[in-house]
């Protein structure tokens, strides 16, 4: 319905509706401090929300697809967004800007990961690879390619050595 919902995660009780998006809200992160939460819709845009005021903060255009995911990174500085329109974004939190755009997924992305120093973005795609980015200069430092579907979701391991993988092709990496 474009609204994203907070919830009391110990009972369940609705905290707050955020309105805004004109077509379905499919990816929601919240900010590392817990202060913000982004929101990706199927509008094409992503929504930067103040948990406390209830408020839009800004808004982040430049995708032609659907916003897939969304993921801040550890100090909450830089928002990536990926869209089933092949790209990954990168945008300065702060003032909105976007400093970098990351192509080379042969089709659909599907997921986000920042590794826990945010050096490192990992992003998955329906062309059953996940490509390791150098967060500061968008450098392409690796493809891994050893699932047989989609990549679903990404994870790093709290240390940073380790990424973890789950695809449609029932594995987890």
């Amino acid at each position: 319905d474009g609204n994203v919902m907070l919830w009391r995660a110990d009972n369940g009780e609705s905290v707050a509706i955020l309105s805004g998006h004109s077509e379905a809200v499919v990816a929601v992160a919240f900010a590392p401090d817990g202060t913000m939460v982004a929101s990706g819709s199927e509008d094409t845009t992503i929504r930067l929300w103040d948990v406390a005021e209830e408020t839009l903060i800004r808004e982040f255009t430049g995708h032609s697809n659907t916003i897939s995911s969304v993921a801040f990174s550890p100090d909450g500085a830089l928002l990536a967004s990926a869209s089933y329109d092949g790209t990954v974004k990168v945008w300065r939190v702060d003032d909105g800007t976007l400093l970098r755009s990351l192509t080379g997924h042969n089709g659909l992305i599907n997921a986000l990961a920042f590794s826990p120093d945010g050096e490192t973005l990992a992003s998955g795609a329906d062309d059953d690879t996940i490509r390791l980015w150098r967060v500061n200069n968008g450098a392409l430092l690796g493809t891994l390619a050893d699932h047989k579907s989609d990549v679903t979701a990404l994870a790093f391991s709290p240390d940073g050595r380790l990424l973890a993988s789950a695809s449609t092709d029932n594995s987890l990496r």
